[in-house]
């Protein structure tokens, strides 16, 4: 039974971005600056993050810990987390067949007064993961990060990513620069993805900017329930409503840190609306919102979710999988355990498409 984990992450070396950016651009690479014994995440020449960078990875580490003071960005990274002969071992120790890789300082704000530099992090960050992938091969998967807020840049560096064997693409579930990632404009990225047929992955980012959550701040239990939720619920459904499904009848799109269970919720709020309010959509849907959501999305479940056997039913058999988020701070290293615990009631059949068959026809392995 192959078992693949769908949302796993990598944390970047400290210096990767000054390795690995063209020379005209290292004076200004992403780093980790320290001062009176405090670390400061730099990305385009702004700080970003300070004092906690440990809170980055750290699923190794006492929760409290990694909140106080005292531990470096390095104390929060596992070799695993960033070496690949380790990851191979950790994968060797879960009996897990294959991890998917995202960044983890890649889903932090890059600059966006700076486009050059915006889509210079991104080669860089490629080019290292490339590397990586190499040494690891296929105990891996790969996933390209691109600036999807210059276009000609995104898809050039997309088709050296997927030339390069990257098996998806990241998508930020936001705006972008104003527009909606479903909406045509995006057409060209999601037209490569396509035609290699693998995935666009919507994972949840971090963003320190004011949001909708904001008023609502009840500390870290509040904000890691709510916050991917509160990302992947709009960005799945304007997916849907702006039709990027009917443009491209067999694109595969995964709804990644999110878990699965809020699937059923999302097709019933979306039919019963639509029934009342699709024909007033500039281009009408020809089909309900669910039936491209069972079409074309996938779901990945949280370690210890309950709601894995009725997504099956209503999303589809095919179109639930698993993910771990090794080695970030909600995560845990029992993962794989839980997993395999949370579907142990399903039939042998159904387990072994969570597990890893249905991660082997979305990432077309």
């Amino acid at each position: 039974m192959a078992v693949i984990d769908c949302d796993s992450h990598v944390m970047e070396p400290a210096d990767l971005w000054h390795e690995y950016l063209e020379p005209e651009f290292r004076d200004r690479a992403i780093r980790i600056e320290k001062k009176d014994g405090v670390e400061t995440l730099v990305i385009g020449e702004q700080p970003m993050l300070s004092g906690v960078l440990a809170g980055l990875g750290g699923a190794h580490v006492e929760r409290r810990k990694l909140f106080g003071q005292g531990l470096s960005y390095a104390d929060g990274c596992e070799p695993a987390s960033y070496e690949p002969n380790a990851r191979v071992k950790l994968l060797d120790d879960w009996q897990v067949d294959r991890g998917v890789l995202f960044p983890t300082i890649g889903i932090l704000p890059f600059p966006l007064d700076d486009l050059a530099l915006n889509s210079a992090y991104c080669r860089a960050y490629n080019r290292w993961q490339r590397e990586f992938f190499e040494s690891a091969r296929d105990r891996v998967i790969p996933i390209a990060v691109i600036n999807w807020h210059h276009l000609d840049d995104a898809v050039a560096e997309l088709k050296r990513c997927l030339d390069a064997g990257f098996k998806g693409v990241f998508v930020p579930p936001e705006l972008v620069s104003g527009v909606r990632p479903g909406q045509d404009h995006f057409d060209p990225i999601w037209q490569l993805v396509d035609e290699a047929n693998l995935p666009g992955c919507l994972h949840v980012i971090v963003r320190f900017q004011d949001g909708p959550l904001s008023q609502w701040q009840a500390g870290p239990t509040f904000t890691f329930t709510m916050g991917a939720t509160s990302q992947l619920i709009p960005a799945m459904a304007s997916l849907v409503l702006d039709g990027l499904f009917e443009r491209f009848p067999a694109l595969k799109v995964a709804s990644v840190e999110a878990g699965c269970g809020y699937a059923g919720y999302l097709m019933d709020r979306l039919d019963g609306k639509h029934r009342f309010f699709g024909e007033f959509s500039p281009n009408p849907l020809p089909m309900k919102p669910s039936d491209y959501v069972k079409r074309n999305c996938y779901f990945v479940a949280e370690p210890e979710e309950r709601t894995i056997g009725a997504m099956l039913e209503l999303v589809g058999e095919d179109k639930i999988v698993w993910g771990s988020d090794y080695p970030h701070i909600d995560s845990t290293l029992e993962a794989p355990n839980l997993i395999r615990e949370s579907v142990s009631g399903l039939t042998p059949e159904r387990q072994a498409a969570v597990l890893g068959d249905n991660a082997i026809k979305l990432f077309n392995l």
